[in-house]
């Protein structure tokens, strides 16, 4: 487990580790880092993990009141300014 400033202030060292990385902010989960294939988390931790994620980020949704087509729109607005930026360069 790590905050998220102690993920930014050692990254090069968390990433390196062998097991998941759980980062929080203001004691709730803010993301997970997993290692690389090889180095692998057991496949029943990720199949616990996923509904639980899956269920934060609904509850999240919800609380915001932002739907499907929302994310969508936001998705591809964000896409397209990507795009762009890109080609401005």
């Amino acid at each position: 487990m790590s905050t998220v400033r102690e993920f930014r202030d050692h990254a090069t060292t968390l990433l390196r580790s062998r097991s998941p990385v759980l980062i929080t902010r203001r004691g709730r989960l803010a993301g997970i880092f997993f290692p690389r294939p090889e180095t692998s988390m057991p496949v029943e931790l990720k199949k616990e993990l996923f509904p639980a994620l899956a269920g934060e980020v609904a509850r999240l949704l919800r609380k915001r009141r932002i739907g499907e087509d929302e994310v969508l729109e936001g998705f591809e607005s964000w896409r397209k300014a990507r795009r762009a930026a890109r080609r401005r360069r």
